[in-house]
């Protein structure tokens, strides 16, 4: 399929380049609007009971609560005074009479304590608009804004529609500044990585056709159900990060090809053929793991699912075929407009050995493999120190703290928790369906008598329908919040009737709970696609699981480092943040999806090189030392690269953001060093073999539908490596077991061989010599006929 569709591209490079300039063009235009389109907010489940008491209350008593919470102060001046009463009473009135304002409430309407600051110089209003959803409000929000202002005062404005147009302009500003930062970053890397000014903007191009065209399909997908705005910073990260890992990876490898003497067209097809058969498998498997928080029903994971998967696909499609397109045009001049790197001359004997095994990476897998126990014990121990704050891991709620400290929603939040009676702008809501009002005060004066609960009154009755507001000290997002939550839905209601409880705090309950259903469900999916997209990329069911238990080992270690940092308050002055003492468990859910599939994405470049050579060779050492040499360079450029990328959006002023990015550049970190420099051939050496194992049917399987590097029969990767992974199983035709697959192993190993002085001592189970130069292929052809009469 892949010479096949290499092949095509070379066909139809003109057709490929002009359908990628009009989609360009396409994103840039129509695309971007997708900014404006987008919704706000989206952490909530539209099934709680927290969702059920909004809906509930609209339907039976109207919309109750603030939309914006206006907050007016003076330095001197008392809400006594003339000079502050005046403009706000002024304001109000004005505002009463605008269209989009449902009601307000104020002190001077109906004085009630909490409305006034204990010093007197502060007072705020609570305004209802009459948008019926999210992104009406919104939008009567932005339209409102400069009326909110009261002459002579300082006002501030918050609220939960505020809020969300905060987070969202400043998630904006985020993106612009993170590109600005890393794209001029990203350029120079890549003239220093390639030698060349042409081969760097490559990369470039299919990052910026990856998150144009992303931006495309995201718009589309909004017309058939809401995406949030927060999508847009995982397109710009994953697409951005996924088309240069892929663009890299394949303008490598065709290099490679053309510096071997290939003409251009049978360079492209070798390159699809093998860089392009990874890209593949690591799109697919990344796309996977983001398509995993489709799960949860919160929009807020499902718009990063489809932003993710969106830049992902994109990404590796145009790497799959806009890249090799305009390869295939450019030819040699891809190294056109040098860069003299001193760094980079040397003989291209010397380059050829380093290609072979003979270079820093190859030396670093052999010592590797010669301590194989030691370095594993060793980075296990490592990464284990690393993970153990996760243990202690505390959940809270997304509130406005996330936002710069500067930014007037939580200015009014933090205010009004510091200054004013009640000290809360989220109370918890109690609906009470079914009951006349009689019946009801028995039931608000158990509420009262609660532990925790400062005070309970009726904000809105209508026939037999009662909304409470139940006040408490402290956070909204904090522990003894959800507590009482939890308190108030097991408090015995009113005779026959139906009692719902609601607000924020309830949302948070609600929240960790919902993740917490479908988390497993999550991980199955993730593992589960890894598995059978590695297995029949390799042929091997032990590699598989070798690659999620490491993916684990990394993203334990990121995990434990962003609860050091974010939950402990570490490094807060540093990275500009406010540590809330929790860990908003969305956030690292969808860290969870992100990094299992950058860590696949390493796996899958290292392993396809080792199975290349694995196939040609027979020689697990070897392999694992050659498939290092040839990938350990490109992976830690591309860590490096998407670090860039990440490193950008640190910067930001949301706070959320800077967790996720954190992690990420921790997560890549151990994964391009310590995992697939070290762990990966320890683990490896100490399988031997085994590294290549499957039962025989599913060996079989693979024999005949696995995603091979060749689509030539008579080159099939059923080779000594690959029929191993048939042997060592009853299918085989042996009632021995291993036994039997041992002796099998010393009959097809060939006959003479050269042993690699720096290779580690081999082993019963790692023994498989390398072939002689002499007709190398044919000899090759003959064992893999054999080895398909077994594996059969």
């Amino acid at each position: 399929m892949f010479a096949w569709w290499g092949r095509v591209v070379v066909r139809a490079r003109w057709v490929v380049l002009a359908v990628a300039g009009v989609l360009m063009a396409v994103g840039a235009t129509w695309g971007v609007g997708v900014f404006g389109e987008l919704s706000g907010g989206g952490f909530d489940d539209p099934t709680s009971e927290s969702s059920r008491t909004v809906q509930r209350v609209t339907a039976e008593l109207g919309r109750q609560g603030a939309d914006v919470i206006v907050l007016w102060s003076s330095d001197t001046a008392s809400v006594d005074d003339p000079e502050f009463r005046d403009p706000v009473t002024f304001t109000v009135a004005g505002l009463r009479q605008r269209a989009e304002v449902a009601a307000v409430t104020t002190w001077y309407d109906a004085p009630a304590p909490a409305l006034v600051a204990e010093n007197r110089r502060a007072t705020y209003a609570l305004v209802r608009l009459t948008g019926g959803d999210e992104d009406a409000r919104s939008a009567q929000f932005a339209a409102l804004r400069p009326a909110l202002d009261a002459p002579g005062l300082r006002t501030d404005v918050g609220g939960l529609v505020a809020f969300q147009a905060e987070a969202t302009t400043q998630s904006t500003e985020d993106i612009t500044r993170a590109e600005l930062l890393s794209m001029p970053v990203l350029l120079v890397l890549l003239v220093l990585i390639f030698g060349g000014l042409v081969a760097a903007g490559t990369p470039l191009l299919v990052g910026g056709l990856a998150i144009l065209g992303a931006f495309v399909a995201v718009r589309l997908v909004n017309m058939v159900t809401d995406v949030s705005i927060f999508a847009i910073n995982v397109i710009t990260l994953i697409g951005l990060g996924m088309a240069v890992d892929y663009a890299l990876f394949v303008i490598s490898r065709f290099r490679e090809e053309f510096a071997a003497g290939r003409t251009t067209a049978e360079a492209i097809r070798r390159t699809i053929l093998t860089a392009g058969r990874t890209v593949f498998v690591s799109g697919l498997t990344v796309a996977l793991a983001m398509a995993s928080l489709l799960i949860f029903p919160q929009p807020f994971l499902r718009s990063m699912g489809f932003g993710g998967m969106a830049a992902v696909l994109i990404a590796m499609l145009a790497a799959l075929t806009v890249l090799p397109a305009l390869l295939v045009v450019l030819g040699h001049r891809v190294d056109a407009v040098r860069v003299p790197l001193p760094w980079r001359r040397g003989t291209r004997g010397a380059r050829r050995a380093a290609g072979d095994g003979g270079g820093a990476w190859a030396r670093i897998a052999r010592s590797v493999m010669r301590r194989p126990t030691l370095y594993l014990v060793g980075v296990a121990v490592l990464l284990a120190v690393l993970a153990t704050p996760f243990l202690r891991i505390t959940f809270g709620g997304v509130d406005e703290r996330v936002l710069p400290a500067d930014a007037a929603p939580r200015v009014v939040s933090e205010r009004i928790s510091a200054e004013f009676p009640g000290g809360t702008i989220a109370p918890i809501e109690v609906l009470v369906s079914g009951a006349p009002a009689d019946a009801v005060r028995p039931f608000v004066d158990r509420i009262a008598a609660v532990p925790g609960v400062t005070g309970v009154q009726v904000t809105a009755a209508r026939g037999e329908s009662t909304l409470l507001s139940v006040s408490y000290p402290g956070e909204p997002t904090g522990d003894d919040a959800r507590d009482l939550v939890r308190v108030l839905r097991d408090l015995p209601g009113p005779d026959g009737a139906e009692v719902l409880v609601g607000g924020r705090p309830a949302a948070d309950v609600d929240l960790l709970g919902s993740l917490g259903d479908r988390l497993p469900w999550m991980a199955l999916l993730m593992a589960g696609a890894t598995l059978l997209l590695l297995f029949l990329a390799f042929g091997s069911v032990v590699l598989p699981i070798k690659a999620v238990l490491m993916n684990l080992l990394s993203i334990g270690a990121s995990f434990g480092v962003v609860v050091w940092i974010f939950q402990d308050g570490h490094l807060a002055g540093l990275l500009g943040f406010t540590s809330t003492g929790f860990i908003e468990p969305s956030n690292l859910i969808l860290m969870l999806a992100v990094l299992f599939g950058l860590a696949t994405d390493y796996e899958v470049f290292l392993l396809s090189r080792v199975r290349e050579e694995w196939d040609r060779t027979g020689d697990n050492t070897a392999s694992v030392a050659a498939g290092l040499q040839r990938t350990g360079r490109i992976i830690t450029a591309a860590a490096l690269l998407l670090i860039i990328v990440v490193a950008g959006f640190t910067t930001g002023g949301m706070a959320y953001i800077k967790l996720i990015g954190v992690g990420m550049i921790v997560a890549i970190v151990v994964d391009a060093t310590l995992v697939r420099a070290l762990l990966v051939p320890a683990t490896m050496r100490l399988l031997g073999r085994w590294n290549w194992w499957a039962p025989g049917p599913l060996a079989r399987l693979w024999a005949r539908y696995g995603l091979r590097e060749t689509d030539d029969p008579a080159e099939s990767s059923v080779t000594p490596g690959a029929s191993a992974s048939a042997v060592p199983s009853v299918a085989a035709g042996t009632p021995d077991g291993p036994a039997s697959a041992s002796a099998w192993f010393a009959a097809a190993a060939p006959a003479s061989s050269t042993p690699d002085p720096d290779a580690p001592a081999s082993t019963a189970a790692d023994a498989a010599p390398e072939p002689t130069a002499d007709p190398e292929a044919a000899a090759r052809r003959a064992r893999q006929r054999d080895n398909a009469r077994v594996a059969e």
